[in-house]
């Protein structure tokens, strides 16, 4: 069945729940609205529409970054009218520069607060456009405005919260499980050499930031819901370090000769099948591979892949401590640090342009053609641009907006112009406008259709526009059934024609970005470098695996890139880390070993530079060889070792490309 029809005809019961709540408090809604007689009722419920979520928290979370970035375009629309109301062109001008700003600050932002700065870009608009040609109303129209929002927020918080409340803590447990479970298999995957290893660490990179995104919703849920968005944050933390410290084993593996590798098989075996399995499997297994690792007879190497498999134990052990306290509804022993994301400013800037852009190309057609309905496409390319500007399938989903204008047309035609004018009453009002809102109600509980049923909905309210008088107008509805069209297919527009097509380019700026996060690795403090550096690094992988299949079979490289800068990252925290617990003095030395890695990594990976750490790392391993001994000590050198290792594999990577721009493609 296509998903439309499964949508309004097949129903789950959590949609129908969903439909029933935001049916119930956009009605309240509109009745409040209707009933204070405010000026224009239809935003009350559309905010009501908006805000909308299936899960409580999300609701709560939602409505209050509308409310502010409402309170700060109200500010920005009166201030705005204050300074440039004689003078249009400015007006417009000063308008789209703020559009885009806000447009790139929720680009950088990323996550649920980002939508702060959606309001508060396209808010400026809707108060401040209609009252350019009389700007002293400007301020009753943004009180007007300030009060109907906040109404239809409030209604919409108060359906979720009462009727069938879905809170986002409960669900954390489950998701918090499988991506527990995604992340062991992942592991378990990686010491293997298994060829589908880079598809589970997709999965596991994805689960862990949508995981981590649910938990500033939970935060909202009471005192438990901000225990578990804790835990949920070591957990992510800790699953991370896992996927790490599994490519760490694997790398140090694959440094053993072929007897010692045989030799050491049994505990591969051993350890991967304890990986998933219950704590106590995993902490009777931890002390018999360590002692293991101080066998005189284990070679040098053998003892550091044996004390890997030591740390990657303890590390799957805090992991299944930390899935314990997100289930348990309790903070983790730890206190965690949040997964800090990557922030892309170049790419923010396109993004803050095209909706610049998008909004003067329609603010020049008003004033060339002065037609009055052309002010209600630039609020609408503006909502547009704000919505979905920062979103690289924007196009696609601008276009689903325009299937929803297309499907609200007809219908708002057969309910606004024909069925009400021959019904009077709330109760008519309400059953003309609900079913057609219930319907799409229904839609918006699918992500498939969620974009086309959420233009559905506005955009017919918008085109019924219930009042307290009604007025019927064909001429009216027609105008602004155009204007609407052309105010979005000018977003779409903008986002076809100013969109960065070269993935390669994608992969050099996030190679770039890797590299200087490493440098500032090299000093950063240790507290909370951690989550720093392995949330910046999840969200750069999952962006190369998006623009993988687009690269040309010799660029595909980029992909490589990043895992190796994760793994020299790794490296580097492993052995400063080590080099703390093992209370090493801060010599000449392990000076000028830093100073060495920070400037081979400024200059980045390359062909010529695959033994540009050899000499300082053999200086620093004679001087920590001459340390007292100990297990961290011990760690230190195998992390030494890993990282020269590493270094050289990612510029032996590179080689190719050094030869390709020397000589040219054959």
């Amino acid at each position: 069945m296509p998903i439309t029809f499964q949508a309004l005809f097949a129903p789950d019961r959590l949609a129908l729940q969903f439909a029933t709540k935001t049916v119930l408090g956009a009605g309240l809604a509109l009745w409040l609205a209707l009933r204070w007689g405010l000026e224009q009722p239809s935003w009350a419920l559309m905010t009501a529409i908006i805000v909308a979520q299936p899960l409580s928290g999300m609701v709560v979370q939602k409505g209050l970054a509308r409310l502010v970035g409402t309170l700060v375009g109200t500010v920005m629309s009166v201030l705005f009218m204050g300074l440039f109301a004689q003078a249009p062109w400015l007006f417009l001008l000063a308008l789209a520069l703020w559009l885009g700003l806000c447009t790139a600050c929720s680009t950088l932002l990323r996550s649920a607060w980002s939508y702060s700065f959606v309001l508060a870009g396209y808010t400026v608009a809707i108060i401040a456009l209609p009252a350019i040609s009389h700007p002293l109303s400007v301020f009753d129209q943004a009180v007007a405005r300030c009060t109907e929002i906040s109404l239809g927020i409030v209604c919409a918080t108060a359906a979720s919260a009462l009727l069938w409340p879905l809170r986002v803590e409960r669900q954390l447990a489950g998701q918090a499980f499988a991506a527990w479970q995604s992340g062991m298999q992942a592991a378990r995957a990686t010491l293997a050499g298994d060829a589908q290893a880079r598809k589970g660490l997709l999965e596991i990179l994805g689960r862990i930031v949508a995981v981590d995104a649910q938990r500033e919703h939970a935060w909202f849920e009471g005192s438990r819901g901000r225990q578990r968005a804790r835990a949920i944050s070591g957990l992510s933390q800790k699953l991370l370090m896992l996927l790490r410290l599994s490519r760490s084993v694997r790398r140090q593996w694959k440094q053993l000769e072929p007897e010692e590798a045989q030799a050491l098989q049994p505990w591969m075996n051993e350890v991967r099948q304890a990986l998933g399995a219950d704590s106590a499997t995993l902490q009777a297994l931890r002390p018999r591979v360590w002692d293991a690792s101080h066998d005189p007879q284990m070679s040098s190497a053998q003892s550091y892949c044996l004390a890997r498999f030591a740390l990657l134990l303890d590390t799957a052990l805090a992991a299944c401590a930390a899935l314990t306290a997100v289930q348990e509804g309790r903070e983790a022993a730890d206190p965690p640090r949040t997964l800090a994301p990557h922030r892309d400013l170049s790419l923010a800037m396109v993004f803050g342009a095209r909706s610049a852009l998008a909004f003067l190309a329609v603010a020049c057609f008003w004033l060339a053609t002065a037609w009055p309905a052309a002010s209600g496409a630039l609020v609408l390319t503006c909502v547009v641009c704000s919505l979905f500007a920062s979103r690289e399938n924007g196009a696609q989903i601008g276009m689903s907006f325009l299937r929803g204008i297309l499907l609200a047309v007809p219908t708002a035609f057969v309910i606004g112009e024909l069925v009400l004018p021959q019904w009077s009453s709330f109760a008519m009002l309400c059953m003309a406008m609900g079913v057609p809102l219930f319907f799409g109600a229904l839609g918006m509980a699918k992500p498939q259709i969620f974009a086309t049923a959420t233009s559905f909905c506005l955009h017919f309210v918008v085109l019924v526009s219930p009042l307290n008088t009604m007025k019927y107008d064909v001429a009216a509805f027609f105008n602004n059934a155009q204007a609407m069209m052309i105010g979005v297919g000018a977003a779409v527009l903008a986002f076809n024609l100013l969109i960065l097509r070269n993935p390669a380019w994608h992969s050099r700026r996030l190679l770039a970005a890797t590299l200087h996060d490493l440098v500032r690795l090299t000093r950063r403090s240790l507290r909370g470098a951690e989550s720093w550096f392995g949330g910046r690094m999840a969200d750069r992988l999952l962006q190369l695996a998006r623009h993988y299949p687009e690269l040309p079979v010799q660029a595909r490289s980029r992909w490589d890139d990043g895992l190796l800068g994760l793994d020299i990252g790794d490296e580097l925290l492993h052995l400063r880390l080590s080099l703390a617990v093992a209370q090493v003095p801060d010599t000449r030395a392990q000076r000028r070993y830093f100073e060495a890695l920070e400037q081979v990594l400024e200059r980045g990976p390359a062909g010529d530079q695959a033994d540009a750490l050899a000499a300082a790392s053999t200086e620093f391993l004679n001087v920590l060889s001459t340390q007292p001994p100990g297990d961290a000590l011990k760690l230190a050198q195998g992390a030494v070792v890993q990282l020269q290792n590493s270094w050289r594999a990612w510029c032996h990577q590179h080689e190719p490309e050094r030869r390709e721009h020397s000589h040219g493609l054959a």
